[in-house]
């Protein structure tokens, strides 16, 4: 195979934005052949608007059954996600799935399954991974340099909605239709990038305030703290409802502490262990202040496509696993069960009684 015919069901904003791209010739070694959606609004737009030779499907399972392309990328609403990709691995395709992995865990699980056994390439499109601050601090964090995690806080409250915005559809915003609010449509990258960089944590206490700020039946403000398997722990917080909002990611370590804000990461480096200082100094310790320096590079969606193409073709490294979107998704359900429950927990936690719970909302 010289080059990767990609179908791209769901041609909405983002699926729109993946098709022009493609189109456009930006990805190498990826052609895009099919599309596919059940709104007759949106096939019009890809018949007008796509290069000729472009099929244009009503569903997803046609577009997977037709035999147009190699690869598929979902970028439909969130419940849809796992089902089209297991059809897809069904038919032999590799699949690009757009976040979250689903809305409840144990559909993530099936389709996680449902790839491993397949043997097709499965990844996440977790464009946020490509930006050169975050794979920084991962980097740093992960080497362990400054240490051991102590302490995490990531403020990201920069994704202001008005009330217009979640009445554009009356499944936009509701757990039937989305599976859930700020945490499921707009946090997940966030999620993804928390225990990517910072690790998994073993207990969660979160606060999911429903209709807060908004006449909605789901969450638009989140206040969640994190425990650690070493001790540390974290605060994430979350909303559609600041203005202006905020985006502060900080990490502290026994060695210092690292901050990302307004496009910035700087580092702040102990000369000494703070754990060793208390134990036998007096004072502050001494510390030195700088601008981390980065690669500069931030391929964002194109980045990820790069990477799948890479990986189809030649078998190279994609920028995050399709299995990989289990663990956001686990992030995001130990919230929501925390709040549903009003107490802390554990992880791993009990994923049938999470779907019990998630039952009783959407009926």
């Amino acid at each position: 195979m010289d080059e990767v015919r990609l179908g791209v069901i769901g041609v909405g904003n983002i699926g729109s934005m993946h098709c022009r791209n493609i189109a456009q010739g930006k990805v190498p070694g990826m052609t895009l052949t099919c599309a596919a959606d059940t709104n007759a609004e949106r096939r019009g737009w890809c018949e007008e608007t796509l290069p000729r030779g472009v099929k244009v499907f009503g569903s997803g399972g046609e577009l997977c059954a037709s035999g147009c392309c190699d690869a598929v990328l979902i970028a439909t609403p969130h419940y849809s996600h796992p089902e089209l990709a297991v059809k897809a691995f069904w038919q032999g395709l590799h699949v690009l799935c757009e976040k979250p992995a689903g809305v409840y865990s144990l559909q993530a699980r099936d389709m996680n399954a449902a790839a491993e056994k397949s043997g097709k390439v499965f990844g996440m499109m977790f464009n946020q991974r490509t930006n050169c601050i975050y794979r920084k601090m991962r980097e740093i964090a992960r080497s362990g340099q400054m240490g051991a995690i102590k302490r995490v806080n990531w403020i990201i409250t920069d994704w202001y909605r008005t009330q217009r915005y979640y009445d554009q559809g009356a499944w936009r915003a509701t757990w039937r239709g989305e599976g859930g609010g700020v945490l499921l449509n707009q946090a997940p990258h966030q999620l993804d990038l928390l225990q990517w960089i910072c690790g998994k944590p073993s207990a969660v206490r979160a606060f999911c305030h429903v209709g807060k700020w908004h006449a909605i039946e789901v969450e638009d403000d989140v206040t969640a703290y994190l425990e650690y398997p070493n001790g540390a722990t974290g605060v994430f917080v979350t909303t559609t409802g600041d203005a202006p909002g905020t985006n502060r990611f900080e990490i502290t370590f026994d060695m210092g502490k690292l901050v990302c804000e307004n496009d910035k990461l700087t580092a702040w480096k102990l000369d000494t262990s703070e754990r060793e200082f208390c134990k036998t100094s007096q004072g502050t310790p001494a510390h030195t202040v700088y601008d981390v320096e980065t690669d500069g590079e931030n391929g964002q969606h194109i980045g990820v496509l790069k990477a799948f193409a890479g990986a189809v073709l030649r078998g190279e490294e994609l920028v995050a696993e399709g299995a990989e979107g289990l663990d956001s998704l686990l992030l995001a359900n130990a919230m929501y069960l925390s709040a549903w429950l009003g107490e802390t927990v554990a992880m791993p936690f009990d994923e049938q009684l999470f779907l019990r719970e998630l039952d009783a909302r959407r009926s």
